[in-house]
């Protein structure tokens, strides 16, 4: 179950686990098992594929994190078929992504005796990449009538949904802001003036979906198949510098598009 109406869906690169996931979703549509359950699937998952990042299970690493990709993406699909939106799950399941970034990227230095200055620099790296596309990608679904539960800019406490209290909604959404109050506020600066921009072509979209998480970890998975471990965080750092370029490149194809009108 995609998050954007049909006319206006992308190749969503980051996103490869949808088939999967909408499948797994539909299996426990008529269970018990919650939305909130399966995110902490994924978290055991990514857990799980960190665990074998450090005692050298390269393919059962890979497994493991492509599997969090593609529960990552069964969370959200049950909560949409059942009508159940939640400000608690879409925090838990960011809170959930940093927490998982952060040991991810770890137990690579940790394995390959880099830098930790390389391994600061790669975590605020993906951080950033996730917040740009996240940031533009909520844009878009606030504009075409899409999923709204991740809202454009996360400044105050939402009202609690149906069958969530306003404690635990207040609870995650401070958790939520100390982990990424400080990438949000980088994004938000830079490129303030993207929420009221209504020219995403898809094309952009596509390209701007390599800085999602599901793209990074297939990234990392493939490099861990193929005992390039030294090279994850430098590539990561590599893929940051293209932040300012498609920043830059929104900015341009707004203004183009803006004087044919």
């Amino acid at each position: 179950m995609s998050k954007l109406p049909a006319p206006d869906r992308f190749i969503d690169l980051s996103d490869y686990g949808r088939a999967l996931g909408n499948r797994i979703a539909k299996l426990l549509l008529y269970t018990k098992v919650s939305p909130k359950q399966v995110t902490m699937a994924f978290l055991i998952a990514g857990l799980i594929g960190v665990l074998c990042i450090l005692i050298g299970l390269n393919w059962a690493a890979a497994f493991f994190l492509i599997l969090k990709s593609i529960l990552d993406a069964a969370d959200g699909t049950l909560a949409r078929l059942r009508n159940t939106p939640s400000y608690v799950g879409r925090y838990f399941d960011s809170i959930s992504d940093i927490l998982l970034n952060f040991l991810i990227l770890l137990s690579v230095w940790f394995v390959t005796e880099a830098s930790f200055i390389l391994f600061v620099m790669a975590f605020i790296g993906i951080q950033l990449q996730g917040t740009l596309y996240n940031y533009y990608y909520a844009i878009v679904k606030q504009q075409r009538n899409g999923d709204t539960t991740s809202r454009v800019k996360e400044y105050k406490v939402p009202v609690a949904l149906a069958g969530e209290t306003q404690k635990m909604v207040n609870y995650f959404f401070y958790t939520y802001k100390i982990l990424y109050g400080f990438f949000d506020f980088i994004i938000y600066t830079v490129d303030r003036k993207a929420v009221h921009s209504e020219h995403f072509p898809n094309w952009y979209l596509t390209a701007l979906s390599i800085f999602g998480l599901g793209f990074q970890l297939l990234l990392i998975s493939a490099m861990l198949v193929l005992n390039l471990h030294s090279f994850i965080l430098p590539v990561l750092i590599f893929i940051s510098l293209l932040l300012p370029v498609f920043v830059f490149v929104r900015l341009f194809s707004d203004r183009k598009f803006s004087a044919t009108i």
